[in-house]
């Protein structure tokens, strides 16, 4: 018992820090050294991780339309709660969202971008927080909850609409 306790703690414990990525071999003389990988973006000003930390507690809260609060979030009442958790004033509506900040491509989206879609209408009309990788978390139509979902899913890719980052 107490060795099979041993081996599931060692193979979750390397589970952990594992990236499933492949080593790359050392270089060898007359070879140049492979390229370091890209430092992730990272905001500047409030801190991008902290934001989708909050944003990311609030999952499974209901979509609510006109909620602004944790008993419910309508997309945009959402990013003006998150964002308000550390002194930024968002406009409530994601058109005026859309109008705050700077612009960014979607290569510089860092944790804590807020990502636009056109979806009900032409133009901005829903608004979600960038996790990271190909991830957002948002407050979806009126059968959802707070959750997280894919950028480049079949539904939101072409949807997409712009990013800006609000400092």
């Amino acid at each position: 018992m107490k060795r099979l306790s041993l081996v599931a703690i060692a193979a979750l414990a390397s589970a952990c820090a594992s990236t499933g990525a492949v080593p790359k071999p050392f270089p060898t003389p007359g070879s140049s050294a492979p390229s370091a990988p890209a430092a992730p973006r990272v905001k500047k000003g409030v801190d991008g991780y902290a934001l989708v930390g909050t944003a990311l507690a609030l999952r499974g809260i209901p979509y609510r339309n006109g909620g602004t609060d944790p008993t419910g979030f309508d997309c945009s009442g959402f990013t003006q709660y998150v964002f308000a958790q550390y002194g930024i004033a968002l406009a409530r509506e994601v058109r005026e969202q859309f109008k705050q900040g700077k612009k960014i491509g979607s290569n510089d989206l860092a944790p804590g971008d807020l990502i636009f879609f056109s979806t009900t209408e032409p133009g901005p009309s829903h608004v979600g927080i960038a996790v990271g990788g190909d991830e957002f978390v948002h407050a979806p139509s009126s059968t959802g909850v707070v959750r997280v979902e894919r950028l480049g899913s079949s539904y939101w890719a072409p949807r997409y609409l712009g990013a800006r980052r609000v400092d």
